[in-house]
């Protein structure tokens, strides 16, 4: 009788250490970040929160459009500055605030992006004393109908 009970606990013990041993060793899924969007988020690059970052470009990926929310928790207004090459842009937030490139704010527009859709471009991020940090964005066109009205067109040059 007490052999039996015995084995009763080792084989119970067994399972429960074999169903759950798995979480002993590997990470949880639900702990790791990612973005769960097209677009992906910036690491630490300083106070603002650069979150979905995108390039919407043209069929040449010779022009591109910035799409962001970029989120500002402090109470002071911040800029984020924002490169792609000797192209550097500045995009003012205030305090306690989120700007939404393509939304609420116009898209930030790069020439000579030099990209295809379907890749990625190097863009650098900073913001407040923060140090910065160079990150490859995805670079989409206007496949999907919510990114056709963010795709850039060339702007005409007067004859002259």
């Amino acid at each position: 009788m007490k052999s039996r009970l015995v084995a009763s606990l080792a084989l119970g013990t067994a399972v429960v250490l074999g169903a759950t041993g798995c979480n002993m060793i590997a990470p949880q899924a639900t702990t790791i970040e990612y973005s769960a969007s097209d677009g992906r988020n910036v690491p630490e690059s300083g106070p603002l929160k650069v979150r979905n970052a995108m390039v919407i470009a043209n069929d040449d990926g010779t022009l591109g459009n910035l799409i962001a929310a970029v989120v500002n928790p402090t109470d002071e207004d911040l800029t984020l500055n924002v490169g792609l090459g000797a192209d550097r842009q500045a995009l003012p937030v205030p305090a306690r605030s989120t700007v939404s490139l393509g939304v609420s704010s116009a898209p930030m527009l790069f020439e000579d992006l030099g990209a295809q859709p379907g890749s990625d471009v190097e863009m650098s991020f900073q913001s407040g004393e923060g140090t910065g940090v160079e990150v490859a964005i995805p670079v989409l066109d206007g496949t999907l109908p919510h990114y056709t009205e963010f795709v850039p067109t060339p702007v005409a040059t007067p004859a002259g």
